[in-house]
């Protein structure tokens, strides 16, 4: 519900439920979000992405539920949300000619969850390598980006977990986290931030597919406060020590190693340890 006021606009009273049409209407994306489907409680809305992937005219198609059974992040871990507070969303790509890298997805959505927090929200973000979006140093989102073979085509689903107006419990996770709430003392509209994450993520998919990633590039490491930075990294069961030099769209991390060496770790299968 909605409360009109000559003085200060149009104020939420209530949450609005997650309605595909208000998602959709007048979105101005060329790719994204084109069709949207919303879901009360599913296993996994990156599933259902997937499945729909074998569907025509699937790509651009946007997921959405109240809640998951099985949520799920990076590396197996869980992604925990309570129902009907937050964003869990997935975006299906279809991407015959591989033109859409995994590491530049990846950084590619945090930056949409990043930019769209400051358009709508009014709120300061900063990004971690790969896939997290922080607000005051806490975890606010994070990013999922899978791969499959559907079809005979390839298939990419970009999962998005935004804490809007709630957090998991602190003894449930590895890492601080916050909502956006709890940073701006009222309720947030989801639907206005999800179509601001979307048209978003659709400039940037359009600039991947040409080959444009400078500009990505440039606008992630203006959030990032890893340079220089020591960091102790895992990347497929091997631990690396050493200086940030950048994060490159295409090359992951690039890191100056104690030990002398520079190397690049892919977003896909690397973790910050410390």
């Amino acid at each position: 519900h909605l409360e009109h006021s000559p003085a200060h606009g149009i104020r939420l009273l209530s949450p609005v439920v997650l309605n595909a049409h208000l998602i959709e209407r007048a979105l101005a994306t060329r790719r994204i979000g084109r069709h949207a489907i919303c879901f009360g409680e599913v296993d996994s809305t990156n599933d259902i992405a997937f499945d729909s992937a074998r569907q025509p005219n699937a790509d651009g198609l946007v997921v959405l539920a109240k809640s998951q059974r099985k949520g799920r992040g990076r590396f197996g871990r869980t992604w925990l949300s309570p129902p009907g507070t937050n964003i869990l969303l997935s975006v299906l790509l279809i991407d015959p000619q591989c033109r859409l890298p995994h590491d530049a997805l990846t950084i590619a959505a945090g930056l949409a969850v990043a930019e769209a927090m400051e358009t709508a929200c009014s709120l300061t973000t900063e990004l971690k390598w790969p896939n997290d979006v922080l607000l005051e140093g806490q975890k606010a989102a994070g990013i999922l980006v899978e791969l499959r073979n559907v079809n005979a085509s390839r298939a990419v689903v970009v999962g998005i977990g935004i804490n809007v107006n709630a957090a998991p419990p602190a003894e449930m996770l590895d890492a601080p986290a916050t909502h956006l709430a709890e940073h701006l003392h009222h309720a947030v509209e989801r639907i206005v931030l999800i179509r601001a994450v979307l048209q978003r993520l659709d400039i940037w998919v359009d600039r991947i597919t040409a080959g444009q990633c400078e500009p990505l590039h440039e606008a992630w490491l203006a959030r990032c406060g890893m340079l220089n930075q020591r960091l102790t990294v895992e990347c497929a069961g091997q631990r690396y020590v050493g200086r940030v030099l950048d994060v490159s769209p295409l090359e992951g991390l690039i890191l100056a190693c104690d030990a002398g060496q520079q190397i690049h770790l892919p977003a896909e299968n690397a973790t910050i340890v410390a």
